[in-house]
C-alpha cells in the first residue's frame, strides 16, 4: 500500500511495535499476540491488527505474530533496512545530547555529520563527528547521501537552517525548535516540541496543590 494512503498516527505507532518487539527478542521470545502488545503498550488489540494490516498479513490466528519475523518486515516498512544518513544542525546542548545518543543507536539511521554556524563550535568534536561550518552543509548532504536534517537550533535561526536543508537536497526534517517551519509539500516536517508538551501536562495536575517551600 502506498504510503499517502497510511496515516500519520499508524506510521507514528510502527517505530513503538518495534521497540518492544525488539525487547521480546532480547528475551528470546518467539512469538506475541495481539492482546500481549496491547496489554504492554496500553493500545486496543484491534488497533494493532488493523495497523499492521495495512502493509500485510504478518500473524497466523491462535498463534499471534513470529516476533523476529515481525521486527524484520517494521524495519522494512520504515525503511530502516537500508542505510539512511542525517545531518545535524546546531552544535548545542541539544544538539550535542543528540548527536550522543545517536552513536550508541544499534540503527542504520545515523548522524553523520554535524554543523554550527558559530566559529567557536566548528572544529570541535562531537565523538567521532567534527563540526562543520554551516557553508558546507549543501556539499556535505550532497556528498554524503544525506536524507533526513535535524534542526536544533534557536527558533529565530530555525526557518533559514530549514531552507537551508531543503535546497540542500533532504526529503525530511525533524524539528526541535519552537516555531512552525515553512516547507514545500513534497518535504516532511515533523516538530519535537518539549515546552508544549511540559505545559500541556499541567492541565493534568490537581487543583488546590501548590509547591510547599520551606521557609
Amino acid at each position: 500500500m502506498k504510503s499517502d494512503k497510511i496515516s500519520e498516527a499508524v506510521v507514528r505507532r510502527l517505530p513503538v511495535y518495534l521497540r518492544y518487539l525488539n525487547e521480546l527478542h532480547t528475551r528470546e521470545v518467539p512469538t506475541v499476540s495481539s492482546q500481549e502488545l496491547g496489554q504492554k503498550l496500553d493500545l486496543n488489540p484491534a488497533q494493532i491488527r488493523k495497523d499492521l494490516a495495512y502493509f500485510g498479513d504478518f500473524g497466523r490466528k491462535g498463534i499471534g505474530y513470529d516476533v523476529s519475523y515481525l521486527i524484520e518486515k517494521i524495519r522494512h516498512i520504515l525503511k530502516l533496512d537500508q542505510q539512511i544518513n542525517v545531518a545535524l544542525v546546531g552544535a548545542g546542548n541539544l544538539g550535542h545530547a543528540l548527536s550522543n545518543y545517536n552513536m550508541y543507536l544499534k540503527e542504520t539511521m545515523k548522524i553523520v555529520a554535524v554543523f554550527d554556524s558559530n566559529d567557536s563550535k566548528v572544529g570541535s568534536l562531537i565523538n567521532t563527528l567534527v563540526v562543520q561550518p554551516i557553508d558546507e552543509l549543501g556539499i556535505t548532504v550532497k556528498a554524503r547521501s544525506i536524507r533526513i536534517g535535524i534542526v536544533t537550533v534557536p527558533n529565530v535561526e530555525a526557518q533559514r537552517v530549514a531552507d537551508q536543508l531543503i535546497e540542500a537536497g533532504v526529503e525530511a526534517i525533524l524539528n526541535f525548535a519552537p516555531i512552525i517551519l515553512k516547507a514545500p509539500p513534497h518535504i516532511r516536517v515533523h516538530t519535537a516540541d518539549f515546552t508544549t508538551d511540559l505545559l500541556s501536562l499541567a492541565y493534568y495536575l490537581e487543583d488546590g496543590k501548590e509547591h510547599e517551600t520551606n521557609e
